[in-house]
């Protein structure tokens, strides 16, 4: 059944694959501009203008849904797939809103390996979007929601040992809570993912 549906609404898939683009070309925005915060003004642009884009999709595919009689896969898990991924953009943009709020000038390496593990968060979620429109073989699907969830426990373990390392050594305490809350928010972004990851875990065990 899954596969005889597949032609008559490929554009839930297309729109999947869309916004998983332009989150990876905002995770790779980010990464950017934490390595180099003087340069916020052109990464923070790519990050807006990639939010933007994703919002259309995400109202453009719940407006689909609303159209379609037949669905490919369960109409809850499009909603909360598409929802949750633009929840992955959102927070890049919270991010990087937030470190020229705080007026952060200088980063550190924990932060730099924080947005790397984003970025490598997001490059897995586009992957395992891609694999959705064909779950013929969800051994790879399955595999690649499960390096999400290995991502996302590095992102946890760096985020402690950087906020231990915080209380340690930085003694500018209005500089800790900043960094702190750019640590959480980097390390927020892979537990989106993972949301992501979770759903469509569901839709393979479910369909596949």
């Amino acid at each position: 059944m899954f596969s005889r549906l597949i032609p008559r609404e490929a554009r839930f898939f297309d729109l999947f694959n869309a916004h998983a683009a332009l989150i990876i070309e905002g995770s790779h925005a980010l990464v950017q501009l934490v390595a180099d915060p003087a340069t916020f003004a052109a990464h923070a642009e790519r990050i807006d203008t990639a939010e933007r884009g994703a919002d259309k999709i995400t109202h453009e595919t719940i407006t689909l849904l609303h159209r379609t009689f037949m669905t490919p896969i369960d109409r809850d898990q499009i909603h909360q797939l598409i929802n949750n991924m633009d929840d992955v953009l959102d927070l890049i943009q919270d991010t990087a809103e937030s470190m020229v709020l705080y007026d952060i000038r200088h980063t550190t390496p924990e932060a730099q390996q924080l947005a790397q593990i984003c970025q490598m968060t997001c490059d897995r979620v586009k992957a395992a979007v891609g694999l959705l429109s064909d779950l013929r073989n969800p051994e790879a699907i399955m595999k690649t929601c499960e390096e999400i969830d290995r991502l996302e426990s590095d992102a946890d373990r760096v985020m402690r040992s950087a906020i231990s390392r915080l209380f340690r050594e930085e003694s500018d305490v209005k500089q800790l809570i900043k960094l702190r809350s750019i640590y959480e928010l980097l390390e927020t972004i892979t537990d989106r993912c993972e949301d992501v990851a979770n759903i469509i875990e569901g839709i393979v065990l479910e369909n596949a």
